[in-house]
């Protein structure tokens, strides 16, 4: 048991606060605590140790692979698969710890990866990197459950992610539906995690991966005409941001609740982007096609982050007006209003990131966080700064303006420092 917690339960104890009965029972309940809990150190040098040991054999391998003969290589192709098989085996049979199944899982994850390309090696079988990475994340996708192991989950959704990428921005720039059932399969692990690890590291780091994933991936989905694209990543950001308003991530730490976080970055860099004369004129130089996939793609994801708002409303869990979570609605309505002039979209998108600037602030000066309060600033800054590469204001007027968001930024800081400081008087 951690020293610390003995010794503040001796102090109890000395104090009179708690019986030596209470005491031992705390005792006890740390202790067994401590037995059912992994060594997460010893579980991670594990899966780091698997994974040197297979990338140390493929070089060995590598270094002498000429001298031997087609049949030789075949038996080398296939012994990792074979020895990570065995250890997961073993891993199952035997009921071995989380350790063993970790460690044994990636081992055999890469293991399956390496004898693919072997193989195809070997045999001049031809194929190009996006199918290789299918193929090999739909092969493994069953050991994610098999042996519940959070790294192989994790590395599904990383090789998910590559998959996209290569089948849509390189291999003939086509969309890859199939990412889409591959983040389905890894759904019921992760919904496991929310209910019954929630505040687990594990938990945080596919809060984050996810989203992440998906804003990263959403870009294969716009078809030629890609205008629809800024109209589809701002819904996206908004489904995101409103995902991280839902009560369960609301609630968490901010570092936990990576959908909060990129749905906000996410929204304010594409209106700050939306927010330039060029790019709306170079929009309109395009026939926007209705019928497109990106349209198509564009009204499902407003409808879904549509009905999550409008979820969230009929469970009373939106109390107070958040102007972030309406975004997506109002850039939507901008948008095709844009289509027919850009000016009046060009006024309103400036207005409405200041507006987000400003909200922000207030948000922090309630909540006394001065990151949130700082954010804010930072945001009606960026848009100044925007400003200033796009308009004919003269240099003094600019150096002003510069001026004033510093002091700005001081005034704020020093208010909120006071404020602080009274209520902890107080």
């Amino acid at each position: 048991m951690n020293s610390k917690i003995q010794n503040d339960i001796n102090e109890l104890v000395e104090a009179q606060v708690v019986s030596t009965e209470v005491a031992a029972n705390i005792e006890t309940y740390y202790k067994s605590k401590k037995v059912d809990s992994p060594n997460r150190l010893f579980t991670v040098f594990a899966i780091l140790g698997s994974t040197l040991v297979g990338l140390g054999i493929i070089l060995i391998l590598a270094h002498n692979w000429d001298h031997f003969s087609r049949g030789i290589k075949t038996m080398f192709a296939f012994a990792p698969l074979l020895i990570g098989q065995f250890f997961v085996g073993y891993s199952i049979l035997k009921k071995k710890s989380a350790t063993w199944k970790e460690a044994s899982g990636v081992f055999l994850f890469f293991a399956v990866g390496a004898s693919m390309a072997l193989v195809s090696q070997i045999y001049n079988i031809p194929g190009n990197f996006s199918n290789y990475t299918l193929t090999w994340v739909l092969l493994c996708a069953p050991l994610i459950y098999l042996l519940k192991s959070h790294v192989l989950a994790v590395l599904h959704i990383v090789f998910a992610t590559n998959y996209a990428c290569a089948f849509g921005y390189f291999d003939g720039n086509q969309t890859p539906w199939i990412y889409l059932l591959l983040v389905a399969v890894l759904l019921p692990h992760y919904f496991k995690l929310l209910k019954e690890k929630k505040t687990n590291n594990i938990t945080s780091i596919f809060n984050w991966l996810l989203p992440l994933s998906g804003v990263i991936v959403l870009g294969t989905f716009v078809d030629g005409n890609g205008e629809f694209g800024f109209l589809m990543y701002v819904i996206l950001f908004g489904l995101l941001y409103n995902i991280g308003k839902l009560p369960y991530f609301d609630n968490q730490k901010l570092r936990r609740n990576g959908y909060l976080i990129l749905g906000s970055l996410g929204t304010v860099y594409m209106l700050l982007l939306t927010s330039f004369e060029w790019l709306w004129q170079d929009i309109l130089r395009h026939d926007m096609a209705l019928g497109s996939q990106g349209f198509y793609v564009s009204v499902i994801l407003f409808v879904i982050t549509l009905g999550v708002l409008i979820y969230s409303y009929s469970k009373k869990w939106i109390q107070n007006f958040n102007l972030f979570q309406y975004v997506f609605i109002i850039f939507t309505v901008i948008f095709f209003m844009g289509l027919s002039g850009n000016f009046i979209s060009i006024i309103l998108i400036n207005l409405l990131i200041l507006a987000l600037g400003i909200i922000v602030i207030k948000i922090g000066a309630d909540k006394l966080h001065f990151g949130i309060l700082n954010y804010g600033l930072l945001i009606i800054t960026a848009l100044i700064v925007c400003r200033f590469f796009d308009t004919n204001m003269s240099f003094v007027i600019r150096g002003l303006l510069f001026v004033s968001v510093g002091v700005g930024f001081f005034l704020t800081n020093y208010l909120m420092l006071k404020r602080q400081k009274s209520k902890q008087i107080k």
